[in-house]
């Protein structure tokens, strides 16, 4: 499938990103499509884009550390994500947008109307969820990824690099295909390891019922990755929340697109409607 054109664009005071841009029709909404942990808008959205990109503009950045996203000298953090979001709103002209977050695009989604409430027209969630761990043992684990993250720091870059791609590249890369592989290689994983911590300690429960903006829930039934019951706490607690569901995995949205992708554009187009009735 063919990539829509792409840039890098500088943020002013926060740094230089890339985006995939697709126009749409004229006067059309636009989404901001936000990607997952360890992935970047081409590997996560390459299926998307086509189809639509023929009912909204498109706009799909990386992530700070993810691909050709921010390059910085401290700490990840989800909440400079949704504001490098609404920066690149700014520098495009875009008033207001509909957030459409994947997993952890769906952490920044959620950030972006809590810190940038008047921008956000709506918000499209997909397999993502308020609160991603419960347990003691997933606590543990989200533990070892804060101090693989400090080591990553104290260590020589070439044992970090070493370390980094045994753990992670290995393992993501089994199966994929060799352009994404190539993509993967190009994330800085200190911010990697840190976003995977940033991720088991988000929790917006307690704000989350103070949205009021059309949201849709995109379910992924089959997920072993984000628990289904973990996805539904969104529509349990945000109000007038409406789910559509696929009967899929988490990597739906590129592993079975052909199913996923009616879906998720329903889900946006519904967005869209209710936020101009």
């Amino acid at each position: 499938m063919a990539l829509p054109p792409g840039r890098s664009i500088d943020l002013p005071g926060r740094g230089q990103t890339f985006i995939r841009e697709v126009a749409g029709p004229p006067d059309a909404p636009t989404l901001m499509l936000l990607h997952g942990w360890t992935a970047t808008a081409d590997l996560n959205w390459f299926t998307t884009f086509e189809l639509l990109g023929q009912h909204f503009r498109i706009i799909a950045p990386d992530h700070r550390g993810h691909g050709q996203g921010i390059r910085l000298k401290g700490s990840f953090r989800l909440e400079d994500c949704a504001d490098d979001v609404a920066a690149i709103a700014d520098i495009l002209g875009i008033n207001t947008f509909i957030p459409v977050g994947y997993s952890m695009g769906g952490t920044i989604a959620q950030l972006i109307w809590q810190r940038h409430e008047s921008r956000v027209r709506g918000l499209v969630l997909c397999s993502t969820a308020p609160q991603f761990t419960t347990s003691r043992e997933e606590r543990l684990g989200f533990l070892g990824l804060t101090g693989l993250a400090a080591l990553s720091r104290l260590t020589p870059t070439q044992t970090r690099d070493w370390l980094t791609e045994q753990i992670y590249l290995q393992r993501k890369s089994e199966g994929v295909e060799p352009w994404a592989i190539a993509q993967m290689a190009t994330h800085d994983w200190r911010h990697i390891l840190e976003a995977g911590s940033a991720i088991g300690n988000f929790n917006s429960l307690d704000w989350l019922p103070g949205v009021d903006v059309p949201t849709s829930v995109v379910l992924t039934t089959q997920d072993t990755v984000v628990p289904l019951e973990r996805q539904k706490r969104l529509i349990e607690t945000i109000p007038g929340a409406q789910s559509f569901e696929v009967s899929a995995g988490h990597n739906a949205v590129y592993a079975q697109h052909e199913t996923y992708l009616p879906v998720l554009l329903e889900a946006c187009l519904s967005v869209h409607h209710r936020s101009v009735a």
